[in-house]
């Protein structure tokens, strides 16, 4: 494949400007067309019958001792004869990258059967007997295949075949073949193409099948007949309107797909099909049929794997195709080809975008995902034309922002940030690979429910999340919130990996909340509930907002830091409560009474050695509507007793434990009576686990402490 400087070079903007389709890009179809176009013309040239080659099938051959067996026929005289010349009826040789437009390959994908071109492909390793069989069936299977003799019927130069074919009636012939070959070989098996040399002249040198008009036609009739026959199909085919080139032509309807569509078993892209009129219901003309199938190689580079499904994110040019466009997109596919998969497109994308100075906007991408469902059928879902860059990018660079920068995640005071963070968590670190997990799924996976690739299903919201954010379109907050909910439910009571409360996994989570909320307004939630509403606007949280939060008075800071934590978290701030028994005030309620149990649970951690706690008690699964009431009784009870138990020890503890906590639950709890409230039980669960994580949180920064007793003086400067 020519390299992007190469291409460049060979094809000039007037030249490749005579290649490209007169309008833009506005199909999948259309999109495959172009990939088809390029790789041919970045691998086997232009012409007539270049698109029906296939360089690569035979790519590893290239420079390989023993890789092409060539059998020499001379057909210039009365009677057809084989070579003998001084280099014989057969020849083995190298087969160079010189050859490969000569011997013309043309592949067929069948586990039986000769390949379209007089040009076949042998197995691995094929011992002398196996190589000489395909040798002679150039001659005796080949030239008299039923298309390739109506070929040599029609054409003039067809008598060159039937030659070829008698010459394959002459079992003298055939055995030279096989002797030949087998003492060339010295018994040894090989990994070859087997082709033909003829010589038409007297006076003249032995033709390649590439350089012989009627063997390249007749190579090109035997693909396009499979065009047509496809399951069980007869005819296949008829006069219609080529819906890529929009001019008038014989159209095929059962045309291999690189991406598996338009076939006779995929029903939800041929409803109600009748196999012989699918050309009907969806017209493509033989060359642009051919052309399509050549994408292969750049749409698979394109595509990667996750969670059961592949992935398809092919880049094309928005708008009006030029040459300076083109060879840019033939840039990204070729480096896309030759990473090998060790980057995702999208990750390719956004290196050549960074390293070449691309405009965002001038690529747009087909998103996709296929998962298959049974043999030969697949389900295609989230299907759009309209995927950016921009989207997977900004999301990546708003989460590594919100976890590095906002106060939900760092203080400068001698009080914690509201929620903790952890180098090895990678949603909790602002990792540098975050624009890889959010192209991968990765990001999805972390947070979501955990379920079995190999079992996985079209209706995994992992797939359907990562399928909106790559195409820019809204992931439902009623799916976030049950998937989050499960699998904070699943990591809690894992016994076989139990270590406590999930406390990485919620903060994860909620950073990932807020970055799809605040992803520079792309709208990535959505909800049809007002309800939960809130969930879905950014928050306002600003840089270390907690250090201005100490009270003149030297009053205690996690009273404001609360404060103001909830009021910046929209789910949560009292501006959003329509009236006093609202949605968000309930969701307020469940994340207080959280706080609560993870400040006093890590009080009985720590200071009272147990080590079943009160977030032991109350797991998160535990918590309903019903229950909530009788819970906050309980925990309300547990913190008084635990603030006499303070008071009596010291004698000086001032009010009641954790009280910026308590005072705010009487108001929204224990007051009003939760077997009213609205609120659904995922959304409940999640502000609790929340809470908790948030509670448990809720103590000195001793790292900050100890710095500040250094050096005091510093502290007071900053603050």
């Amino acid at each position: 494949m020519l390299s992007p400087e190469a291409f460049r070079e060979s094809y000039p903007e007037d030249e490749l400007a005579e290649e490209l389709p007169d309008s833009p890009i506005g199909s999948l179809r259309d999109l495959q067309y172009l990939y088809g176009k390029l790789y041919t013309l970045a691998t086997t040239g232009g012409g007539e019958y270049a698109p029906y080659l296939t360089p690569d099938a035979a790519g590893d051959l290239v420079d390989t001792d023993d890789s092409l067996i060539v059998v020499r026929v001379d057909v210039s005289g009365e009677e057809p004869q084989l070579a003998d010349d001084d280099i014989g009826p057969v020849q083995v040789r190298r087969y160079t990258k010189d050859l490969i437009q000569q011997v013309g390959h043309c592949k067929y994908p069948a586990a039986r059967g000769i390949d379209h071109s007089v040009t076949h492909q042998a197995g691995r390793n094929s011992d002398p007997e196996k190589l000489a069989r395909y040798a002679k069936e150039r001659l005796t299977k080949w030239a008299t295949d039923d298309v390739v003799t109506e070929t040599a019927d029609e054409h003039p130069d067809g008598w060159i075949i039937d030659r070829l074919a008698e010459i394959g009636d002459n079992e003298t012939a055939l055995e030279t073949i096989e002797e030949t070959l087998t003492r060339k070989l010295g018994g040894e098996s090989a990994t070859s193409l087997l082709t033909v040399q003829i010589k038409t002249e007297s006076d003249g040198d032995y033709q390649w099948p590439g350089d012989i008009d009627v063997f390249r036609e007749a190579m090109r009739q035997r693909k396009l007949s499979k065009l047509v026959t496809k399951n069980k199909a007869k005819d296949s085919s008829g006069d219609a309107t080529d819906l890529v080139t929009g001019r008038p032509a014989r159209t095929v309807g059962t045309s291999e797909d690189p991406q598996n569509y338009f076939l006779g078993k995929q029903l939800e892209k041929f409803p109600g099909l009748d196999i012989e009129n699918a050309w009907r219901s969806h017209p493509i003309s033989e060359d642009a049929a051919i052309t399509v199938m050549n994408a292969e190689t750049f749409v698979e580079a394109c595509t990667y794997r996750t969670f059961g499904a592949k992935v398809y994110y092919l880049p094309y040019v928005f708008g009006r195709l030029t040459p300076e466009t083109v060879y840019q997109l033939y840039g990204l596919l070729y480096r896309v080809v030759e990473d090998g998969g060790d980057t995702t497109p999208i990750e390719q994308a956004h290196i050549d975008q960074r390293e070449q100075d691309l405009a965002d906007q001038r690529f747009r991408f087909y998103v996709s995902a296929v998962m298959p469902h049974q043999m030969s059928r697949y389900d295609v879902f989230g299907e759009t034309l309209n995927g950016r860059l921009h989207y997977p990018k900004e999301l990546a660079f708003t989460h590594n922002r919100f976890v590095e920068t906002v106060s939900v995640f760092n203080t400068s005071t001698e009080w914690t940030a509201p929620l903790p963070t952890n180098e090895k968590w990678g949603l909790l670190s602002g990792s540098d690979e975050q624009l890889h997990a959010v192209a991968t799924g990765w990001y999805f996976y972390q947070t979501f429910a955990e379920r079995d690739d190999d079992a996985a299903d079209a209706d995994d919201p992992r797939i359907e999340a990562l399928v909106s954010v790559l195409s820019g379109d809204a992931i439902s907050v009623d799916v976030l919130l049950g998937e989050y909910v499960d699998r904070i439910i699943d990591d809690q009571t894992d016994e076989d990996d139990h270590e406590g409360f999930p406390a990485f996994l919620v903060a994860s989570q909620f950073a990932q909340l807020c970055a799809l909320a605040d992803a520079d307004d792309l709208d990535l939630l959505k909800t049809t509930d007002s309800s939960k509403e809130p969930i879905t606007y950014e928050p306002s949280y600003e840089r270390h907002t907690m250090d201005n939060h100490f009270a003149a008075d030297g009053g205690h800071p996690a009273e404001p830091k609360l404060e103001s934590f909830i009021n910046d978290t929209p789910a949560l701030s009292p501006d959003h409560d329509d009236d006093p028994e609202s949605v968000s005030s309930e969701r307020r309620g469940a994340f207080l009474l959280g706080a609560l149990v993870g400040d006093i649970g890590s009080y009985q951690e720590y200071s009272e050695n147990r080590s079943t706690t009160l977030v032991d008690q109350y797991p998160v699964k535990s918590i309903t509507r019903s229950r909530i009431k009788k819970v906050t009784q309980e925990t309300v009870a547990k913190t008084l007793t635990y603030t006499r138990k303070e008071k009596k020890q010291s004698g000086i503890y001032p009010g009641t434990k954790a009280e910026h906590i308590v005072e705010r639950l009487r108001e929204t709890i224990l007051d009003p009576d939760p077997d009213d409230w609205e609120i659904d039980t995922d959304d409940l669960r999640f502000y609790y686990a929340l809470g908790v994580t948030y509670g448990m949180n809720d103590h000195p920064d001793w790292n900050q402490t100890d710095s500040d007793a250094d050096d005091p003086a510093e502290t007071e400067e900053e603050h």
